[in-house]
C-alpha cells in the first residue's frame, strides 16, 4: 500500500477522499487554486500546495501542474477525485509515467467507456442493450438534423464526452434543433474539449438506473447492486437512493448482470458506474432498461451505496490501486435497508435555479445525518466551480423511513446570504408521487411551482409577526405608536395588529406569544431572516425599495459574473419572447438571458468572450407597440 497520496481535486470528494486516507494512516496532500487557499479540504490535508489562480483551466485542469505538485509534496498516489481530471485517459497516463499510482481505472478503459458514441458502439458487440439513435462519426449540422429527422421528436442530444447534463439538450421540435445543437457543442466543447455530439431517441417516461461495479487487476469485476437516480432537473441528479423501487429480483439480476458484462468488456478495474435508462411506462422490466454511458470513476452519490452495503468505496479504490484483491467476492455484498441522498445546492428555485454565489455568512447544516461537504462557515461558493455545498446522506430500514428523515435533515438547512435548495428538496422528498416510489426524470418538471415555490404560510406570517414583536420589546418603548400597545390590554388578550413585510410582501398580524417553528436567523437592514422547513424568509418593518430587478423595462441583466459565450443578435433585429438574445456560461452551466416580450433588440452591450459582472445589462429589448 502506498503510504501517501495527493487529490486533484477540491471541495467535499477531496475531504471525502482525505477521510478514508487518513484512516488508514496515508499522509494527505490537497491542491488548490487561490480561490481556495482557506478551504477545508486545504485545512484537513497534511500538505497543500498551490496549483495556480482561481479558473479552473489554470489550476485544476492543468494536468503538469498538478503532477509537479505531487513531486513536490513527496506523494506517491494519485486520487482524481470526480470531474475536472477524473476520466482524463493522457492526465491518467502521465501519473502512471511519472512512476506514480494512479488511483483509477486503466487509461484504455477510460478511452473506451468516455466517449458515448464509441463506448455504445463496443456495448453493442458485448451484447448490451443500447438506446437507439446516432453514434456516427459524421458531425456535419446536415447530417445530425437528418438522423433527428430519422430518430424522430422528442430527442436528445448529448455531447460525446459529457457527463453531469452539461452538453445535454432536449429537443421537441425541429425548429429548434439548430439552436441546441450549438449550444450542446458550446458546452461540450467548454466543459470536456470535445465538441462532438451524439443522439438519442427520448424516452417520454424514464428511470435512471446506475449499476455500482468494481475490478481488480486479477481479472475479477463484481457489482455493488443498483442505485436510482430518476429525480432530475435538466439532466441534473437532485435525489439519489439505494436500491431502486420497484426493483424485483429478474430484473435486478439482468441489469446488473450486463453491468458486469460491459465492464468486463474494457478489463475494467477501480470503481465504475454503469448508467442505464429505463422505460418506466410499466414499471422496472430488465427487456426494457438499455445502456447510457459509463462514468470511470467515483461518483458524487457513492454514499448511498456505501450505506446499504456497509463498504467503503474509497478505501477498495486505494488497495485495488495498490494491487491487491478486490475486498469481497459477489455473494459476499449484501443489501441492507434503503440510503437516500440530497444535493444541496447555491441556487434559487425561484428563480430558474440561477446559481446564487458568495460569503457563508450563515450557515448551519443537520447534525444527525451524514454531511459530505467542503465549504464551512465564514467561507465562499464562488463563480467557478460547481455550485454544490453539500450532500445530505441517510440510511434507513425502509425507504419511507430514509424519505421522512431526509426530508426533516433538509428543512433543518440555514444558509444566508447565498440561497439554496433546501426547501425545494424537503418538497420533492414529500411529494406524494415520490413518497410512492412513482418516479420517472419529468416528474419535476411536470410540477413546476408546485415544488419550486417558497410559499408565505400562515405559520411563517405569525411567527414573524411574534419574533418582530419580541424584538421590537427588547429595543424600545412598550409604549411606541407605531406598534401599538401589543400585549397590554388589561383582561383581554393582545388584538392590535402590526404591519410588516416577508420578503418585499405586506401582511399583517398580531402577537400571539407562540413558541415560534421557525428559526431566527441572521439580522438584516430593517429587520432579519427567518428559517423555515428549508427555506429562508427576509422580514422587515419597512416596505422596500423599488427595485430595478424587474424587466419589465426589458433590460436583460446579468444573474451572476460570467462570460458571454453567445450573443445570436444584433441591434435592431426583431425578438420574440422567450427568444435567447445573450447567451451567459457561469458555475459549468450556460444560462440564456431571453426576451421578456415580443419586440426589437433595442442595445446589445456585450460580444462573445466578454466577461459580464454581476447586475450588468448585457441588452435591451423594446416592446412592440
Amino acid at each position: 500500500m502506498f503510504t501517501s497520496v495527493l487529490v486533484a481535486n477540491r471541495g467535499e470528494i477531496a475531504c471525502r477522499v482525505f477521510r478514508t486516507a487518513q484512516r488508514m494512516g496515508i499522509r494527505t496532500v490537497a491542491v488548490h487554486s487561490d480561490a481556495d487557499a482557506e478551504a477545508p479540504h486545504v485545512k484537513m490535508a497534511d500538505a497543500a500546495v498551490r496549483l495556480g489562480p482561481a479558473p479552473a483551466r489554470d489550476s485544476y485542469l492543468d494536468g503538469a501542474k498538478v503532477l509537479a505538485a505531487a513531486k513536490d509534496a513527496g506523494a506517491e498516489a494519485i486520487h482524481p477525485g470526480y470531474g475536472f481530471l477524473s476520466e482524463n485517459a493522457e492526465f491518467a497516463e502521465a501519473v502512471m509515467a511519472a512512476g506514480l499510482v494512479w488511483i483509477g481505472p486503466p487509461p484504455a478503459a477510460i478511452r473506451a467507456m468516455g466517449l458515448k458514441d464509441a463506448a455504445k458502439r463496443l456495448m453493442i458487440q458485448a451484447g448490451v442493450p443500447v438506446t437507439p439513435g446516432y453514434q456516427g462519426e459524421d458531425q456535419s449540422p446536415e447530417r445530425l438534423a437528418a438522423e433527428a429527422e430519422r430518430i424522430g421528436y422528442p430527442l436528445l442530444i448529448k455531447a460525446v464526452a459529457g457527463g453531469g447534463g452539461k452538453g445535454m439538450k432536449r429537443v421537441d421540435d425541429p425548429a429548434d434543433f439548430a439552436d441546441a445543437l450549438a449550444s450542446a457543442q458550446r458546452e461540450g466543447q467548454s466543459s470536456f474539449g470535445d465538441p462532438r455530439v451524439l443522439l438519442e431517441t427520448y424516452i417520454t417516461r424514464p428511470r435512471h438506473i446506475e449499476v455500482q461495479v468494481f475490478g481488480d487487476s486479477r481479472g475479477e469485476v463484481v457489482h455493488l447492486f443498483e442505485r436510482d437516480c430518476s429525480l432530475q432537473r435538466r439532466h441534473q441528479k437532485v435525489i439519489e437512493e439505494a436500491p431502486a423501487p420497484g426493483m424485483d429480483d429478474a430484473t435486478r439480476a439482468a441489469v446488473t448482470a450486463a453491468a458486469v458484462r460491459a465492464a468486463k468488456a474494457v478489463n475494467y478495474e477501480g470503481a465504475g458506474t454503469l448508467e442505464f435508462i429505463a422505460d418506466a411506462s410499466d414499471g422496472l422490466r430488465g427487456d426494457r432498461i438499455w445502456f447510457m454511458e459509463m462514468n470511470t470513476r467515483l461518483q458524487v452519490e457513492h454514499p448511498v451505496t456505501e450505506m446499504v452495503t456497509g463498504q467503503d468505496l474509497v478505501e477498495w479504490q486505494f488497495r485495488v490501486a495498490a494491487g491487491e484483491p478486490l475486498p469481497l467476492k459477489q455473494n459476499e455484498i449484501h443489501l441492507n435497508g434503503w440510503a437516500m441522498e440530497a444535493r444541496l445546492y447555491a441556487e434559487d428555485p425561484a428563480s430558474g435555479f440561477l446559481p446564487s454565489i458568495g460569503k457563508l455568512e450563515h450557515f448551519h447544516l443537520p447534525d444527525d445525518v451524514r454531511v459530505d461537504t467542503g465549504v464551512a462557515a465564514g467561507g465562499e461558493v464562488s463563480q467557478f466551480y460547481d455550485p454544490m455545498i453539500a450532500k445530505l446522506i441517510v440510511h434507513e430500514p425502509t425507504r419511507e423511513a430514509a424519505a421522512a428523515r431526509l426530508a426533516t435533515a433538509c428543512g433543518e438547512v440555514e444558509v444566508w446570504p447565498v440561497k439554496t435548495n433546501a426547501g425545494f428538496l424537503k418538497r420533492c422528498l414529500e411529494h406524494p408521487r415520490f413518497v410512492a416510489g412513482d418516479v420517472d426524470t419529468g416528474l419535476i418538471a411536470a410540477e413546476g411551482e408546485g415544488l419550486t415555490a417558497a410559499l408565505i404560510t400562515e405559520t411563517v406570517v405569525q411567527d414573524a409577526s411574534d419574533l418582530l414583536w419580541r424584538s421590537r420589546q427588547v429595543q424600545s418603548d412598550v409604549w411606541d405608536c407605531e406598534y401599538g400597545a401589543l400585549g397590554l390590554r388589561l383582561n383581554a388578550p393582545a388584538a392590535t395588529l402590526q404591519t410588516f413585510f416577508i420578503d418585499g410582501v405586506r401582511q399583517q398580524a398580531g402577537y400571539l406569544n407562540n413558541f415560534p417553528s421557525v428559526s431566527y436567523g441572521p439580522e438584516i437592514d430593517g429587520g432579519f431572516v427567518i428559517f423555515h422547513e428549508g427555506d429562508r424568509y427576509e422580514v422587515s418593518r419597512h416596505a422596500p425599495r423599488s427595485g430595478s430587478s424587474a424587466v419589465s423595462d426589458g433590460a436583460l441583466r446579468a444573474p451572476m459574473p460570467g462570460r458571454i459565450v453567445a450573443a445570436p443578435l444584433k441591434a435592431g433585429d426583431a425578438v420574440a419572447k422567450g427568444q435567447p438574445v445573450v447567451v451567459l456560461e457561469a458555475m459549468k452551466m450556460e444560462h440564456a438571458l431571453t426576451a421578456p416580450f415580443d419586440g426589437v433588440v433595442e442595445a446589445l452591450s456585450v460580444a462573445v468572450g466578454d466577461q459580464a459582472t454581476e447586475g450588468a445589462v448585457l441588452a435591451v429589448v423594446k416592446a412592440n407597440v
